[in-house]
């Protein structure tokens, strides 16, 4: 990593954030640093021994398979305690963070793009909350940090943001969504550009059915490998497609933070969306910095190999 410090946002990155829900580029690791790490970490994750989910023949050739392997891996454990990360989200969420879930998004060549979109609860697939805000909050969302493990370039399929759009929702995530994903996938959404959500569509959740993304104020986050982008889930967010003009992969692992205030996962005990289940028997969210407020929350204080979760105090 960059520095034994622990950085934060200065007051100039922390206005720019608040006005337009994201800033990039974050420095995580060097280039070299990550290739290396990746390199080893990619086949020890091949054994899903002891992950936290037993997937099922469908969970496993679908988006869910690839949550909370940081609960396993050791080295996907430190990277989302990394203060080069938590230091900055710490400088918009206060000093008492969860970090309550990861997720990997591989984009291979020829792979469409993903489809614009906003999360708050996080009930977009499935029609139920996963965290909820305490009551005096409109909503909430997550920051989350994506890092590139790999290049992620345009070409490659690199994440597209459209500015200041974090502080309105245009979606209802309470409608839930029908997984369709032969008769959605490679559907053409912004003029010829493909885009689909993991085998939903994601405009059944819009609040107005003739409302479009504001798609000429988009920009475009290249990032080197070891680099992240910080954003509000609520900020309107895509992908481009993998053009194809490389035969590797686009790879960014996706933290995302909430306040240890904010609940997780209410009621449920089991996640069932991108047509698998998984079941949060041995699910624990992560204090990774500070202190828990919210006693509902089940935690984990260390991976299921036995590594200790390092928090910031």
């Amino acid at each position: 990593m960059i520095t034994s410090t622990i950085p934060a946002l200065s007051a100039e990155q922390l206005a720019f954030f608040k006005e337009n829900g994201y800033i990039a580029p974050i420095k995580v690791y060097e280039p070299e640093e990550m290739e290396a790490r990746w390199k080893v970490e990619r086949l020890k994750l091949m054994d899903r021994s002891n992950a936290v989910y037993q997937l099922d023949s469908h969970s496993g050739n679908t988006n869910i398979a690839n949550y909370d392997r940081h609960l396993d891996s050791e080295m996907l454990a430190q990277h989302v305690c990394s203060p080069e990360i938590v230091g900055r989200v710490r400088s918009v969420l206060g000093p008492d963070l969860l970090c309550w879930r990861s997720e990997f998004f591989p984009k291979y060549p020829g792979d469409e793009g993903t489809d614009w979109h906003q999360a708050d609860t996080f009930a977009n697939a499935s029609g139920t909350p996963q965290i909820l805000w305490p009551q005096n909050r409109e909503f909430g969302g997550t920051i989350t940090v994506w890092t590139a493990f790999t290049e992620a370039t345009i070409d490659m399929g690199c994440l597209q943001f459209i500015p200041r759009t974090q502080n309105q929702m245009f979606y209802d995530e309470t409608k839930g969504m029908k997984y369709k994903p032969q008769e959605i996938n490679s559907v053409a959404k912004d003029g010829d550009v493909k885009r689909g959500f993991f085998g939903y569509d994601y405009r059944e959740l819009q609040i107005d059915p003739d409302w479009t993304p504001d798609v000429d104020r988009a920009v475009s986050i290249e990032l080197r490998p070891g680099e992240a982008v910080m954003f509000w889930s609520t900020l309107m967010h895509a992908s481009h497609p993998h053009a194809g003009n490389t035969k590797k992969m686009r790879l960014g692992f996706a933290a995302r933070y909430v306040p240890t205030s904010v609940q997780v996962y209410p009621g449920s005990d089991a996640i069932e969306e991108y047509g698998g289940r998984i079941k949060l028997d041995r699910y624990g969210a992560v204090v990774v910095a500070g202190d828990n407020h919210n006693e509902t929350n089940r935690i984990a204080s260390a991976t299921t190999r036995g590594f200790a979760f390092p928090s910031l105090p």
